[in-house]
């Protein structure tokens, strides 16, 4: 298997987890339960998955009142794209 068809299953899985992680949040959140701590869901984001939590933020309607959230994911989503450029440009 090709190595760039590697890195895109695995981003695909990663933003799927972490959308995943944010819909679960929410959920838990509602019922009044024990919660996914903020750095395992920032976590899944630096991991590649910062589309996916963006998309879950806004989904779900989940932490998008805290500023972290709201400046943080986009800006991991800058700098990672800015990455991969970097990285594509080397090859």
């Amino acid at each position: 298997m090709q190595f760039s068809r590697i890195i895109i299953i695995y981003l695909f899985l990663i933003n799927l987890a972490a959308f995943g992680l944010m819909g679960l949040d929410k959920r838990k959140a509602r019922k009044n339960l024990w919660r996914i701590p903020e750095k395992t869901l920032f976590l899944s984001a630096i991991l590649g998955g910062s589309a996916g939590a963006i998309a879950g933020m806004y989904a779900f309607h989940h932490k998008t009142r805290h500023w972290y959230f709201v400046i943080g994911m986009p800006l991991i989503l800058v700098i990672q794209i800015g990455l991969g450029i970097w990285l594509m440009s080397l090859c």
